[in-house]
């Protein structure tokens, strides 16, 4: 590591450290000495620290407040509403950044190059230009000494996970934590990412209402991505406006099948469910933005889900038993796998019975949190349990995508376009489709 990288992890720490050590401390006094402390009062004062933060450690946030018990109700309800709009780098800063990606000339190469950011985030910011030939694209452009930022945050959210787990050990984390930092370093590497924009432009080819951008490889570095500008809404302002069912409807299943074509085909899973990764556009078909963090999954993992699926709707445990197993969950007795069946049952519901219906029925906006509470007292109850590192961004989609999908207030079968999906899965079939993609999109070996 460089002396100025080094330097760069120290101030990341420095700076990140008294949040993260507020949050062990206030939790440590009310879990284990009974100290009463207002955790709602720190859990959004820490939201405006790390939502001012350029970095991944307000995106680890985001990631966790999906996880179930990873972080307390009063945390993870505060850290769900971050969104990733860090403070922009100036016009002279771009400049400089840009040349070091593409040269001194690099102006020359662009007909337009906006002054402003379009769009900032926890990695980087973008900027609209526009091509000689006409065409409009956007430029990622990474902040820089990030690669020192990632470490810095990644030992931070160790520190806070190991304290958490000290008073709390229903979720054993060591999985979640070698998986978040493989995302997250994953992420950094932006030719990886415009090789799994053009995996997802191959897998989505055949859904009219998903759009992808493309990747311009001439004007992208590891730290630079080029790609086609996609004109587009954000999701939540759509929303916000009260669009009629049949929208709305539209809008829900062009998400599903920007998700769960390339889980059930592919064996790929978008893994950042963020509202801010949704765009609608005139026509009511979705952009589907940021390809940073994605999982390949064995096309055992997805028979495992499957295997799931149709144990939770013939209440079969001997079939569950074996479909954990697949997963990669170790020494289930029966009574932990009862607990998680609990789980199963609230995720596998919608696509159980076979009619139009919400993706939740009841009311009351608390009653998933209240499942994870049972689940998570059971976990407690029976030893705890450590999650396989494949069932994390698994898990967090479908967690992260339910949640859009009750916020639009969708009425679908959902039965029906899983069973659309699944029919005639062959894991022999979906592993060969996945290599041939893989090899043609040119996405490397995950790390």
């Amino acid at each position: 590591m460089s002396g100025s990288s080094l330097f760069g992890e120290i101030r990341r720490f420095a700076r990140t450290s008294g949040a993260v050590g507020g949050i062990a401390a206030r939790v440590a006094g009310s879990r284990v000495f009974g100290i009463k402390t207002d955790r709602s009062a720190h859990a959004e004062d820490l939201k405006v620290i790390l939502g001012g933060l350029k970095g991944p450690l307000m995106k680890v946030a985001q990631f966790l407040s999906t996880v179930p018990d990873a972080l307390p109700a009063e945390y993870a309800e505060e850290l769900s509403q971050l969104q990733a709009n860090a403070p922009p780098m100036g016009w002279n800063f771009v400049r400089r950044r840009m040349a070091s990606e593409l040269g001194p000339s690099w102006q020359s190469r662009f007909a337009e190059f906006s002054h402003e950011a379009a769009a900032a985030a926890s990695l980087g910011q973008v900027h609209r230009a526009k091509l000689h030939d006409g065409t409009d694209v956007a430029c990622k452009l990474q902040y820089p000494d990030m690669p020192s930022t990632v470490e810095a945050d990644l030992k931070q959210l160790r520190l806070a996970m190991a304290v958490y787990h000290r008073m709390d050990n229903a979720i054993q984390q060591d999985e979640i934590y070698k998986e978040l930092g493989a995302r997250l370093r994953e992420e950094l590497d932006y030719e990886r990412e415009a090789a799994q924009m053009r995996l997802y432009g191959l897998m989505l080819k055949d859904s009219p209402n998903v759009h992808v951008p493309v990747p311009i490889p001439a004007l992208s570095t590891k730290r630079l991505l080029t790609m086609s500008w996609l004109e587009g809404r954000a999701l939540m302002k759509r929303i916000a406006e009260d669009p009629p069912q049949e929208e709305r409807n539209a809008i829900a299943r062009a998400l599903f099948a920007a998700w769960y074509v390339p889980f059930y085909r592919y064996g790929v899973i978008h893994g950042d469910p963020h509202l801010g990764n949704y765009q609608v556009r005139p026509d009511g078909s979705l952009n589907l933005l940021d390809y940073g963090a994605i999982r390949v999954f064995p096309a055992k993992f997805v028979g495992g889900v499957i295997l799931l699926y149709e144990a939770v709707r013939d209440n079969d445990d001997d079939k569950a038993h074996h479909a954990y197993e697949i997963w990669g969950f170790k020494d289930l007795s029966r009574e932990k796998m009862d607990v998680l069946n609990m789980w199963a049952r609230f995720l596998y519901e919608p696509l159980i019975q076979d009619r139009v219906r919400r993706i939740q029925e009841t009311n009351d906006p608390q009653y998933g949190r209240e499942v994870a509470e049972r689940v998570h007292a059971g976990l407690q109850r029976t030893g705890g349990v450590k999650p396989p590192r494949e069932f994390l961004l698994m898990d967090r989609s479908a967690i992260g995508l339910g949640g859009v999908f009750l916020r639009l207030g969708a009425e679908l079968n959902w039965c029906r376009m899983f069973h659309d999906l699944i029919e005639g899965f062959n894991e022999d079939a979906l592993a060969k489709r996945q290599a041939d993609a893989l090899a043609e999109a040119g996405v490397p070996a995950a790390g």
